[in-house]
């Protein structure tokens, strides 16, 4: 027979009564506590406000770009730059293997040290390059946008004394075209050699009676003077009579008489016409024309190097004689012309491209032209 306690049978309703809990005096409970909350030694505060918008919290700096005026995006009005701030030049980085082209390509100004021609023709730069004015009282320099009418100043002083004397010889002035980057170097497009500021195309094409729009001197093209295509077997490989003139002779017999002159090339055609037309008997000068590739639109002259320019190579001097016997008739013959292996009808010709000059490739100095401020 089992035994009841008879005080747990009393007492076991009235502890069922005190486990209740009424929400309503919780409630009351929590909204008489006061505004902080003890914790184990710590105080958390219990913010009094709604926080200020991100953006008042941040500077000047660091404010947006827009802002929203009737709900509407407004760019906002961006500070001034300080009166006299410059910007800092970032300091050039140069790497031996990238293309030299690059480099010199990307320079606007000329390097500010001592006039100085550096390394050969074909791989090379300028230092204290100056620029030929784009125009002068019998000259004007075309194709503007390139800005490559920097040379070594002894180049520059060649040019207008050229000029000066073109109108006596009976040619009105000089179109002049590509002398070299303002520090030389590999040009970005054309040339392989105007690297050192010792070469400069001078146009068949004579200069008019007036001042030509920047316009018009990059949209105008050089005369070509060749009679008609030398890629073909049997070409009369001639200067065109129409457009090839005495006066442009004249022109370039003066231009290498000049001692300054190293060389100058021209069409094997021009060149044929040079021999012609010199009946007297100084043909000295004819042993600086030389016959080149090209150059039928164009006579391009190439100055020694000049005193001073510690490093500069002149080339080896042209063979002894005039120029106008057994090696002139090899460049008018099909030999140079016409291609061994022509490409089959509807074949592209083949197009080996070259890797471009490296940094690398050139001379030491050349860095410190690139870098020179």
């Amino acid at each position: 027979m089992s035994m009841r306690n008879p005080a747990a049978g009393k007492t076991a309703p009235a502890n069922r009564q005190r486990r209740r809990i009424r929400p309503a005096g919780v409630i009351a409970a929590l909204l008489a506590l006061p505004a902080t909350i003890t914790g184990a030694g710590a105080v958390t505060p219990v913010p009094d406000a709604k926080p200020a918008p991100w953006s008042d919290t941040l500077g000047e700096d660091f404010r947006p770009s827009v802002q929203l005026i009737a709900g509407i995006p407004v760019p906002v009005k961006k500070r001034a730059v300080p009166e006299g701030y410059v910007a800092a030049t970032p300091k050039l980085v140069l790497y031996s293997s990238l293309p030299a082209k690059d480099y010199f390509g990307a320079a606007n100004g000329p390097a500010p040290l001592k006039a100085r021609s550096i390394g050969s023709y074909a791989k090379g730069c300028l230092a204290g390059g100056s620029a030929l004015p784009a125009d002068g009282p019998s000259w004007q320099v075309m194709r503007l946008s390139r800005n490559r009418n920097w040379g070594h100043p002894e180049l520059v002083d060649y040019l207008e004394d050229l000029a000066r004397d073109a109108p006596k010889v009976g040619w009105n002035g000089l179109l002049v075209g590509d002398l070299a980057q303002p520090r030389g170097g590999p040009m970005t497009s054309g040339h392989a050699s105007h690297q050192i500021g010792l070469d400069a195309d001078i146009w068949l094409t004579e200069m008019p009676d007036r001042r030509l729009s920047r316009e018009e001197r990059e949209e105008i093209s050089a005369v070509s003077m060749l009679k008609g295509p030398l890629d073909v077997k049997g070409a009369d490989r001639r200067v065109d009579p129409r457009k090839w003139t005495d006066t442009r002779a004249r022109l370039i017999r003066r231009a290498a008489s000049d001692p300054r002159v190293a060389r100058i090339f021209v069409n094997p055609t021009i060149k044929k016409a040079l021999c012609d037309f010199e009946t007297g008997r100084d043909r000295a000068w004819l042993r600086k024309i030389r016959p080149w590739w090209g150059h039928h639109y164009h006579f391009h002259v190439r100055l020694s190097c000049p005193a001073g320019s510690v490093g500069c190579k002149n080339q080896n001097p042209p063979p002894p004689g005039d120029g106008c016997g057994a090696n002139l008739a090899y460049w008018l013959s099909d030999e140079p012309w016409v291609p061994k292996n022509p490409p089959k009808a509807g074949e592209k010709p083949k197009v080996v491209k070259k890797r471009p000059m490296a940094l690398a490739a050139l001379p030491q100095d050349c860095r410190k032209v690139l870098t020179a401020d």
